[in-house]
């Protein structure tokens, strides 16, 4: 029930958006007599009263069903979907892979070398990765890599090496919040009365760090995960667009662009259930990792 008011208020505030936005999608066709876009606009029913659109609108969303895009009618808002969310997926979990090890090793090293030079060199990395936006970062890694070390395409999609450049551009700033994250939540955590507790037991000091520190550690980082999986899933919008790569990311962004409204709807609607999905997920693995949530909701029952 809750899933269905959510993605009926989504739906809603995203029908909004679209027709606030000015323009439709033939605004920009050039050479096209008038008649001829009043007859397309009444094709598609775009001169419907907006009550009709919405209610129709309403019945593709709750069908999964969005029929042909404007821009591109061969192709149907299912076939993009299909066609385009295993390139995102593949470019997003190789992103992870990258971003989730190595902002743990930052995090760790950072805390555990607090205040030396490993600490500094950590913070550094995590500050530059968490302030640059990313298109600037791949931006730079396209020129780097087109001009000093040709040494993987900076372009396009085919090879493994394709992905190279666009994974870590996604994966910069995944990588360097985890880092901040995990550091600071060690530190806390490490000056907890169980942990002295645990040392005054004689437990020796990995054994410690793993089960104790590391564990709890970890639930922040979780909580993060959930809407930058989604996004790195799905496709970062302007990293795709900045290598040319035929995701989801930018068909959303060639389509909020052309005013394709069953495209954005669409995807917007498979965005938000993919969100609620990876946040139900890591409800329960935290859930799992930590009793007192189970806890506390009962107590607030």
């Amino acid at each position: 029930m809750v899933c269905a008011v959510t993605i009926l208020l989504i739906a809603t505030v995203t029908f909004a958006l679209m027709k606030l936005a000015p323009g439709d999608p033939f605004q920009d066709e050039k050479g096209v007599p008038a008649e001829c876009l009043a007859q397309l606009r009444h094709f598609y029913g775009l001169d419907d009263p907006l009550p009709v659109q919405y209610m129709r609108y309403l019945k593709s969303i709750f069908s999964f069903q969005f029929g042909p895009s404007l821009k591109y009618p061969s192709q149907t808002v299912n076939e993009i979907i299909l066609q385009s969310f295993p390139i995102s997926l593949l470019l997003g979990l190789e992103a992870l892979f990258v971003s989730i090890p190595c902002g743990m090793i930052m995090g760790i090293l950072s805390s555990v070398r607090h205040h030396k030079i490993e600490d500094s060199m950590s913070s550094l990395v995590a500050v530059i990765g968490l302030s640059v936006p990313s298109f600037v970062i791949a931006s730079t890694l396209q020129f780097t890599f087109a001009f000093y070390f040709p040494l993987f395409p900076v372009a396009r999609w085919g090879t493994f090496s394709h992905t190279v450049l666009p994974a870590l551009a996604l994966a910069l700033g995944p990588a360097s919040m985890i880092s901040r994250l995990l550091r600071a939540s060690i530190l806390e955590i490490k000056n907890q009365p169980y942990i002295h507790m645990a040392r005054t037991k004689g437990l020796a000091s990995p054994h410690i760090f793993s089960f104790h520190i590391l564990k709890n550690s970890c639930l922040p980082i979780l909580s993060y995960l959930g809407p930058v999986a989604t996004n790195i899933l799905v496709g970062s919008f302007i990293v795709e667009r900045v290598f040319a790569i035929p995701g989801l990311g930018q068909w959303f962004v060639n389509s909020v662009m052309n005013r394709d409204y069953p495209v954005i709807g669409g995807l917007t609607l498979f965005y938000s259930l993919l969100l609620l999905g990876i946040h139900t997920l890591i409800d329960l693995i935290n859930s799992c990792l930590d009793p007192r949530i189970n806890i506390q909701e009962h107590s607030v029952c």
